[in-house]
């Protein structure tokens, strides 16, 4: 899922340079050393190639590549779809609406294989057994796609991205077995379990990504979806077998060679349980505001404000997500009802309570929506069929909001005030 970073100039000239070697060979070149261009299928070795996790952000997820050989003249090619330009026209605005713009491209497999492995990224090549005119079919295919017209598409993480095209590439070459076989085996993590479990190493970026999933990113998965991962694909060809002319099963995989170990840390095997933690960050502080609200008038306010302030801005970049981009993963969210924009309304109050005035008609009402909005979201979440696992959440939400509205009406006897 982690695409390769290469400049505008550096990855538009590889492109094009990679495109027309590729035809040049096809064009020039004799059957016997012309490379994988116009090599016959009987010539033709497929592999997948698969890259581990690498320590920025963007390479958590891993990578691979479809690697074609021609056994005659030894030229190996890796075909990917994982490059991607910072300095795109509008990338940044067309990243956060979720419209982003991804290349195919292709390099000397030895090229690619010296990047990792001078990173430290593990590299696991795994030769399948295509027929001849199903490693045609798929070289004419990738061919194709890598022509200038047909090499960009658009990236979406869990349904189109850098593997997910491998993977459809070798089922389109395959007449649609992988599907078939991958489809009929359960996966094994939900797309928010996967997520925060390979993001553990940058914690505060894998709780941005918890907090902005909604229910789409905890469907349960079969094999097929779950491949959107490098690592699962890789994993899940294992169990593939195809069956010859005579109906004869053999498997897909026909050997797994480890090129060149992992030297990073490694991603756990299962998500953090982030219950624990953020019940306990909540309910600290929750008994923080309490006691600020007693014995430190000011520190309430400003922990208050604080509070607000955040669950303000996180409410209206959930809402954001939902209703202004195509990150449908983060559509329909629940814990827009925990942190809303309703918050802001408040901001005033916590100075208020610090001076002992009692809160106004508008802060109880908002207080009254606010809380309201909170037990919803945990009224849903308490339903049968609930998809959303938002329990971490609501676990740190709730605390605070009642000590906050706690504090907000304990204030003198003096009669309420309008507002």
């Amino acid at each position: 899922m982690t695409p390769i970073h290469r400049g505008r100039a550096q990855g538009a000239l590889l492109h094009a340079f990679a495109f027309a070697l590729l035809a040049l060979g096809a064009l020039c070149g004799t059957s016997a050393h012309a490379g994988i261009a116009d090599a016959p299928g009987e010539n033709l070795e497929v592999a997948l190639v698969s890259y581990g996790p690498g320590d920025i952000y963007w390479e958590r997820f891993g990578h691979d590549a479809i690697e074609l050989r021609d056994r005659a003249s030894g030229e190996a090619v890796n075909f990917n779809y994982g490059v991607f330009d910072f300095d795109e026209r509008g990338f940044l605005l067309n990243f956060a609406r979720g419209r982003m713009h991804y290349l195919m491209d292709a390099a000397p497999s030895e090229l690619d294989e010296n990047y990792y492995r001078d990173t430290g990224r593990s590299i696991t090549r795994q030769p399948l057994a295509l027929s001849p005119a199903q490693a045609t079919a798929l070289r004419d295919f990738l061919l194709w796609n890598l022509r200038p017209e047909n090499a960009r598409y658009d990236y979406d993480y869990y349904v189109d991205n850098c593997t997910t095209r491998v993977r459809d590439a070798l089922d389109k070459a395959l007449g649609g077995v992988l599907k078939t076989q991958l489809s009929e085996r359960p996966g094994g993590l939900t797309y928010r379990q996967q997520t925060d479990r390979l993001m553990g190493a940058q914690p505060w970026l894998m709780l941005l990504l918890d907090l902005g999933l909604g229910p789409y990113a905890d469907r349960p998965l079969d094999a097929w979806q779950e491949s959107f991962l490098p690592m699962v694909l890789q994993r899940e060809l294992r169990h593939v077998a195809l069956r010859d002319t005579a109906g004869t099963a053999h498997p897909l995989v026909t050997s797994e060679q480890l090129l060149s170990p992992n030297r990073l840390d490694a991603p756990p095997e299962l998500p953090p349980d982030l219950r624990l933690p953020l019940a306990a960050a909540g309910l600290a502080f929750a008994a923080l505001l309490v006691a600020a609200r007693r014995y430190r008038p000011t520190l309430f306010a400003a922990l208050g404000t604080l509070y607000l302030l955040l669950a303000g801005l996180v409410g209206l970049l959930l809402l954001a997500l939902w209703t202004l981009t195509t990150h449908h993963s983060a559509w329909a969210n629940a814990n827009a009802l925990l942190f809303s924009p309703l918050a802001f309304l408040l901001l005033r109050a916590p100075w208020r309570a610090r001076k002992g005035l009692p809160a106004t008609r508008t802060t109880d009402a908002v207080l009254a929506l606010q809380l309201l909005a909170a037990l919803t979201a945990l009224s849903l979440h308490l339903l049968p069929g609930t998809v959303q696992q938002n329990q971490p959440w609501l676990l740190f939400a709730l605390p605070c909001w009642v000590a906050l509205a706690w504090g907000l009406r304990r204030a003198g006897d003096s009669p309420r005030q309008a507002g």
